[in-house]
């Protein structure tokens, strides 16, 4: 399972009006979080926003956003907490606190797996 905060929700909320002003936010509408290889730590995180989930995708809802993981980076995700934060020295943004990961690079962006 994955979860975001209050204020993330609040935050993605925000961001998915924004991207569909002008048509109708489809209620599969959601976020997917996602690893890919790359980064100071070995893989790094990445977050879009979807219309629907993918067939194979696991599907969980936290605080009425919807959060699409795909079959590999579950395995590297379970149990994550997307945060949002806006104070902070190197900008704020949207913070990812994964229990699956042995180290992280300074900037909070990439990991390195237990």
């Amino acid at each position: 399972m994955v979860t975001i905060t209050p204020d993330a929700a609040t935050k993605l909320k925000e961001l998915i009006a924004q991207e569909n002003k002008d048509a109708q936010i489809p209620e599969t509408a959601g976020l997917r979080l996602f690893v890919q290889g790359g980064g100071c730590s070995g893989f790094q995180y990445g977050l879009s926003i979807e219309k629907s989930p993918a067939a194979n995708d696991s599907v969980f809802e936290s605080n009425g956003i919807k959060i699409f993981v795909d079959p590999i980076s579950i395995s590297y995700l379970a149990g994550a907490e997307i945060s949002f934060e806006d104070k902070d020295l190197m900008g704020g943004g949207f913070k990812i606190n994964n229990p699956n990961a042995k180290g992280t690079c300074g900037c909070g962006q990439s990991f390195d797996p237990k």
